[in-house]
């Protein structure tokens, strides 16, 4: 099979906010506890962090966290992880089944996040709570001022303000299954309080308002939530999860094409409710969950009463496959070639919860199929996103006529003077010859091609066996790009001028 990509200096899509590849640590399962921290591990540091997941962390260069949630954050009561560890309340956490100790709560979390070279995107809780506590969390979190929750942040111990600068109003509010969850009016009046509120406490901060929870449910909620919300936030949120619960490998790379479905049609509510009120501001997008998640779900419907009550049960540890891998990777590329609208995205999450990083308790920390995918994204696909123009075959899967082959975006860093190109051969049978041509930038040259593919679309990582990673392909003296078939692909160019 043969294919193109086509990228021309001259026509791009938008810079790449780095906040793009961000992350997310929820009070969930083991993600906090035995993920982020455990006190008793072997590489544990002075505040019970777990060294070797921050090694891993740090790795995938993740700019910033959205925390505590998740479902978690419509009940939480955020004042409850500050101060005094000895004398911090455990709660019930009806979201999860969970205990929650607060041993780790906004004073720990902002720390780890420093440690990890992230910021903090933090959500406040328009569940169960409302306006003024948000506004206290900003003043806590953000004030110089000789004021209640400043002084408090002090008397704890931090005297700097911790800075954080992007909050999310809520968390999944057109949810029947979120505590608190609220008609689109209710909630866009509510956040809209919110939000001045916030504002008036700390004038910098820019704000994420819930959008509709998946492309499925997308529509009069968003459109009426921003009528109330459009003067007074910056971002509207997106969340997506991909299952192959019917093992249909070719239904699955391609479910991806729903997500460009869903990015546009969330912009184009967003600049509906705009010419409507004649506004001069965009509202951009901010895609703070996504990821696969279908392995664990029911395993945690048949054990949903196992170690109910308990700290860090088991819940959503999905071990994630090669052709995981794969929808991770076109994912991505997905986000790239939007990257005029969408400027923040959080892969959800980070450690032991439907992540890349998996933990043994006092044990090892290891890589799953999808943290290589990220790793490159992150490490490489920063810049400016090109038009990415594709020639391939395409194929027909239920409720989707001519997907393409190749998925693939072209991103120019200036600065290092290289044009990176990732790309998916999708096709189950056949290798994909591809030719590149990069215009408007004199000759180039292909410094690296490397390639993740396993035969086996199930292929798993364990903590004693690698069994996908990253190689480096030799480049062959004819110059052909070949693609094997179900392989992610990063091609990196060095320019000439």
């Amino acid at each position: 099979m043969k294919a193109k990509i086509t990228g021309n200096r001259k026509f791009t899509v938008g810079e790449i906010d780095p906040r793009l590849y961000g992350s997310f640590i929820e009070h969930l399962g083991r993600a906090v506890y035995e993920g982020i921290y455990e006190p008793d591990h072997p590489s544990a540091d002075d505040q019970g962090f777990r060294g070797d997941v921050l090694e891993l962390v740090k790795k995938l260069n993740v700019p910033i966290v959205r925390y505590p949630g998740g479902n978690f954050v419509s009940g939480y009561r955020w004042e409850d992880g500050t101060g005094d560890k000895a004398k911090r309340p455990k709660r019930m956490d009806l979201a999860w089944g969970a205990v929650e100790t607060n041993e780790v709560g906004v004073d720990e979390f902002q720390e780890w996040a420093k440690r990890a070279g992230s910021e903090v995107m933090m959500t406040v809780n328009l569940g169960t709570r409302g306006v003024q506590d948000a506004a206290d969390l900003v003043e806590y979190c953000n004030a110089e001022t000789d004021t209640h929750f400043a002084e408090l942040r002090r008397k704890n111990g931090f005297e700097k303000p911790f800075g954080v600068k992007v909050w999310c109003l809520g968390n999944e509010m057109d949810g029947p299954w979120q505590l608190g969850h609220k008609t689109a009016e209710q909630y866009g009046l509510l956040a809209a309080e919110a939000a001045k509120m916030m504002k008036r406490a700390d004038r910098s901060v820019e704000l994420v308002a819930c959008g509709s929870t998946g492309w499925s449910r997308c529509g009069d909620w968003d459109y009426e939530m921003l009528d109330h919300t459009y003067g007074y936030v910056d971002y509207i949120s997106l969340h997506t999860y991909f299952s192959n619960k019917e093992n249909d490998p070719e239904k699955y790379l391609a479910k991806v094409e729903d997500a460009n479905d869903y990015i546009n049609g969330v912009a184009a509510l967003c600049d509906a409710v705009k010419a409507k009120k004649k506004s001069h501001k965009t509202i951009n997008l901010s895609y703070d969950e996504w990821n696969v998640w279908y392995h664990s779900i029911e395993a945690d419907r048949e054990n949903r009463d196992a170690d109910r009550w308990t700290r860090a049960r088991h819940q959503l540890e999905d071990v994630y496959n090669f052709e995981d891998a794969l929808v991770v990777g076109s994912m991505l590329m997905t986000l790239q070639n939007h990257a005029d609208r969408v400027k923040i995205a959080c892969l959800a999450q980070l450690v032991n919860v439907i992540a890349p990083i998996m933990t043994e308790k006092g044990g090892k920390a290891w890589a799953q199929t999808i943290f290589y995918p990220f790793f490159f994204a992150s490490n490489y696909g920063r810049g400016t996103a090109l038009r990415a123009l594709t020639e391939s075959g395409t194929y027909d899967v239920e409720g989707r006529k001519d997907v393409p082959y190749l998925v693939a975006s072209v991103i120019y860093n200036a600065e290092a003077g290289e044009v990176t190109v990732f790309a998916v051969n999708r096709s189950l049978e056949e290798e994909m010859e591809l030719e590149v041509a990069l215009e408007d930038f004199g000759a180039c040259a292909l410094t690296e091609h490397t390639e993740l593919y396993a035969d086996d679309l199930k292929a798993v990582n364990e903590k004693d066996a690698e069994r996908v990673a990253p190689v480096r392909v030799g480049l062959r003296p004819d110059g052909k790009i070949l693609l094997k078939k179900h392989s992610w692909n990063m091609l990196r160019f060095k320019t000439n001028g």
